[in-house]
């Protein structure tokens, strides 16, 4: 029996959620300081994961659904990004115009603690299981989008 797709967009909430509290566990107690890209990367996870919370919520699917897939593709080329700088050494992100954007942002300002970009793009390349962070998030962002594709598709039927 396949789960009905309120749990899914439970479980695809639920997952995103725990990733998040994954990255404040490396930045806070692993020392691992979020570059501009890693927090673009944790507005997306947030996105998804609000958008299918209330999609799941308030039973609106399709309308939910459609906006965590558009998170999801930004997700996408954030770490398609984020993997072309740790492949290019030459090529950084770091103390940038896009760093000092981000950290303007409000909810940088008033949540630095989740928000607030600090570190180097090129330097995230330590390793949890085998994989980059960077390697991590693309793999996440690959399953949540065939996901919410499936939910999508199925939905139409």
């Amino acid at each position: 029996m396949l789960p009905t797709t309120r749990q899914i967009l439970f479980a695809i909430s639920s997952i995103c959620f725990a990733l998040i509290a994954v990255a404040l566990y490396l930045q806070h107690i692993q020392q691992m300081q979020p570059c501009p890209l890693c927090v673009i990367q944790r507005y997306m996870f947030l996105a998804i994961g609000v958008a299918t919370l209330v999609s799941a919520i308030s039973g609106k699917v399709r309308e939910g659904t459609i906006l965590a897939l558009m998170a999801a593709l930004g997700g996408l080329y954030a770490v398609g990004k984020h993997l072309y700088v740790i492949a290019n050494p030459g090529f950084s992100c770091g103390i940038d115009p896009m760093e000092t954007f981000l950290n303007k942002i409000p909810t940088a300002e008033y949540l630095p603690w989740l928000f607030r970009a600090d570190g180097l793009c090129a330097g995230a390349t330590d390793s949890v299981m085998g994989l980059a962070i960077p390697q991590w998030s693309a793999i996440w962002f690959v399953v949540l989008s065939v996901l919410l594709v499936f939910v999508l598709v199925r939905k139409a039927r």
